[in-house]
């Protein structure tokens, strides 16, 4: 018998397992991935920032250690329409910390799976899927394929933005694709990225060079280029010195001669929102619940930021004496999490169609907002903490306490 089930061992669902057992929680996750493949240096091209007040959970929880070399703290952020004049950067005062760190996905998957691998109250089960799941007023019973049962006090589904459990629980989601395409890679570059990432908007959408720790062979950053669906295939078909000529035309040459640069791949782009994200002896959480336009570079913050609630959510409730299913539990969880993911959901939504409108008159309106804002303390203040995680209710573990 478990405190929780979860489905999913990626990054949200290993995060959770770890952080429910650092607190005295015992947590079984079954995912049906191979751990061989998805912790191959080749799985997962992409790249993640990880919000300070992420990552001082991530530290609180015993992760950080795990990642001491393999991120890149963002001392800087710029923000542009295109290459034309009027930059809004944001820059930290000094003494306040970086506004986050970069980490390839590959480097955190790692360390969360090892850490979930090793916690002593954490019974993780790859290569094992749930081929029938009871909730019920008495607990939650899941039967594994390969025969074995799990009983559990909460089910918690982490399973992604295609969650099974979500569409078994008849939850409603709504749900649009955005007819673009993210092309990601890894490349090498001849000037330092000096701690900056660099979000230039075109009309096809955001082209962000996100900066990475040098290697034996130079610098590095990651790339997110969003282009027009029917763009895509042509553009990946490009030779590699090809692609990176197109990329250094929209980086107006900063960066200095370009290359090597990794495998690349791309992903469509696309927007969902869960109605509720509890039902009977069931939480979401990450991509399960919500998932966003990578325009702002909050999608894996969010679903951190519902892992450090339901935590402090369900530990408190067992201090109470509660059964970790109690309907109360869930509610405050729900309320807890609802605005703010409803609030970041749709306003990465809005900047999208906002920066994807062409024309001049677009773009001179939108260098004016940006001067607006570079013009306003308060207001950029406002974004920056926007960016570091640290506005609204934080649970503790955002603050960096354990609950």
């Amino acid at each position: 018998m478990s405190d929780v089930l979860i489905l999913g061992a990626g990054l949200v669902g290993s995060t959770l397992a770890t952080a429910l057992a650092a607190h005295g929680l015992t947590a079984t996750v079954v995912d049906p991935a191979d751990p061989a493949t998805i912790l191959a240096a080749d799985f997962d091209g992409r790249a993640s920032a990880v919000a300070s007040a992420s990552h001082r959970m991530l530290d609180a929880i015993g992760v950080s250690a795990r990642l001491a070399g393999a991120g890149c703290p963002i001392a800087s952020i710029r923000v542009s329409d295109g290459l034309e004049p009027g930059a809004l950067d944001f820059e930290p005062d000094s003494g306040d910390g970086a506004l986050g760190v970069m980490y390839e996905n590959r480097r955190l998957r790692q360390a969360l799976h090892a850490a979930a691998s090793e916690a002593a109250g954490v019974d993780l089960r790859m290569q094992r899927r749930a081929v029938s799941v009871d909730r019920n007023e008495a607990g939650v019973v899941a039967t594994l394929d390969d025969g074995s049962v799990v009983r559990a006090e909460l089910l918690i589904a982490a399973e992604g933005r295609n969650s099974p459990t979500r569409e078994a629980a008849g939850i409603n989601i709504a749900r649009w694709r955005y007819d673009h395409v993210a092309m990601i890679a890894t490349f090498h570059h001849e000037h330092s990225h000096e701690n900056c990432a660099y979000e230039i908007f075109y009309p096809a959408g955001p082209f962000a060079i996100l900066p990475l720790p040098d290697d034996d062979t130079g610098h590095r950053s990651a790339l997110v280029w969003t282009v027009d669906a029917k763009d895509a295939p042509g553009m990946l078909k490009l030779s590699d010195r090809a692609w990176l000529a197109e990329a250094e035309k929209r980086m107006g040459g900063f960066l200095g001669r370009l290359g090597p640069v990794t495998r690349r791949s791309s992903y469509p782009l696309g927007f969902h929102h869960a109605a509720r994200i509890t039902a009977e002896r069931l939480a979401l959480v990450g991509d399960a619940a919500h998932g966003i336009h990578p325009i702002a570079g909050q999608g894996l913050n969010l679903g951190f930021r519902d892992v450090a609630t339901l935590v402090e959510v369900l530990v408190e409730g067992r201090r109470l004496g509660l059964d970790l299913g109690d309907a109360q539990l869930l509610k405050r969880y729900e309320r807890w999490r609802g605005l703010d993911t409803l609030m970041v959901a749709m306003a990465t939504d809005t900047l999208t169609r906002l920066f994807g409108v062409p024309g001049r008159t677009a773009s001179a309106v939108r260098r004016m907002g940006i001067s607006a804002v570079n013009a306003l303390p308060p207001l950029k203040a406002r974004f920056m903490a926007e960016a570091r995680g640290e506005s609204g209710q934080r649970p503790r573990l955002l603050l960096g306490e354990t609950v």
